[in-house]
C-alpha cells in the first residue's frame, strides 16, 4: 500500500481552521509550530480524501485542505478502517493510530 500526501496543514492556534503550508516537520511532540502539538494522544491529525470527498457531497460545496484541522492529508489508506496501535509508514516517518475520529468542536 502506497500511502500519498496531499496536504500538510497547521494552525497557530487551537479551535482555528489549519492552512497547507509546503513542508511540516513531525517531532516526538507532533507536528513543529502546530497548536496541538504536545505530550498527548494526539498529537497529528489525518484525514483520508475518501472521507473529504464524501463530506464535500453532503456540504454541497468544495472543502479546502485542512478545514477538518487535519495536519496531514492523505490518500491511498481507508484511514476510518484503521485501529488504535495500527502502524503505518509516511514517508520516513513511523505513526501508530491512537485514535479514530474526533469530535468536532461545534459539538456540545
Amino acid at each position: 500500500m502506497k500511502i500519498n500526501v496531499v496536504s500538510v496543514n497547521i494552525s497557530e492556534k487551537k479551535g482555528t481552521i489549519k492552512v497547507p503550508v509546503e513542508h511540516i516537520e513531525l517531532t516526538p511532540n507532533g507536528v513543529q509550530g502546530d497548536a496541538h502539538a504536545g505530550k498527548w494522544h494526539r498529537q497529528v491529525s489525518l484525514l483520508g480524501t475518501e472521507s473529504f470527498r464524501k463530506f464535500e457531497k453532503v456540504a454541497g460545496r468544495p472543502l479546502k485542505y485542512g478545514e477538518f484541522a487535519e495536519n496531514i492529508t492523505t490518500e491511498g489508506i481507508i484511514l476510518y478502517e484503521t485501529h488504535p496501535l495500527d502502524r503505518f509508514t509516511i514517508g520516513n516517518a513511523l505513526l501508530e493510530v491512537t485514535q479514530i475520529g474526533k469530535k468536532c468542536h461545534g459539538d456540545s
